[in-house]
């Protein structure tokens, strides 16, 4: 099965990136934010999603958070600095694990983010590694602030299939999400379903697919 693919969409955070949601928590409990409350919060969850779909900038999404949270006196710099604070690494193996892949497939990436975010691991990407843009490492990248769209709506992956031509049936989604995969499954994506505390690099053999990652 694994010879018939011909194309790979990775996934970033918790596949390429590091992250940790965690982090966030701890550091707005510090202050004094209940995180059970502000997880059940409609509000909360509708200005993420805003953001990372671009509809909010960050300049908006910083005041109505701030506002929300009760920490209009927090300078933007801090706020961000606890935004980012779940941005973890980028391992160079990984990264050299990528360019060993795309000598051998079409790779994508298509990611969940913001615009705080990205501004974040773009920089690490070109002083680290000497990409100026993950279009550099990947054949392409789609980012829901960008695309105005975010997983798991099945028009994301419809959008990307369409933009570069690809047939699912020779294309496969690397994620960590469970909403994600099924969805790709349901558009005949073959998918894999990483967990994170899986190493891509495993997926592959001086860059070609392992013949049981495919399902």
């Amino acid at each position: 099965m694994s010879a018939k693919i011909k194309n790979i969409i990775f996934d970033l955070g918790g596949v390429i990136l590091d992250i940790d949601e965690t982090v966030v928590y701890k550091e707005l409990e510090k202050l004094g934010i209940s995180i059970s409350e502000l997880s059940r919060s409609k509000e909360f969850i509708e200005l993420m999603s805003k953001f990372d779909t671009g509809i909010y900038t960050a300049p908006t999404f910083r005041t109505k958070v701030k506002a929300l949270l009760g920490l209009d006196k927090m300078t933007d710099n801090r706020f961000d600095d606890i935004w980012n604070s779940m941005l973890l690494d980028i391992p160079r193996e990984r990264i050299e694990a990528i360019e060993k892949v795309k000598k051998h497939y079409k790779i994508f990436l298509m990611s969940n983010t913001n615009v705080i975010h990205y501004d974040l691991y773009i920089r690490d990407l070109q002083l680290r590694f000497g990409y100026n843009e993950f279009d550099k490492l990947f054949h392409k990248s789609y980012f829901s602030f960008a695309e105005h769209l975010e997983k798991p709506n099945p028009r994301f992956f419809e959008l990307i299939l369409d933009h570069e031509g690809l047939l699912p049936e020779e294309t496969l989604f690397i994620d960590d999400t469970a909403a994600n995969i099924k969805v790709a499954q349901s558009l005949g994506i073959h998918t894999y379903p990483i967990r994170r505390d899986e190493l891509v690099r495993n997926l592959f053999e001086n860059g070609v697919l392992k013949e049981d990652v495919v399902d």
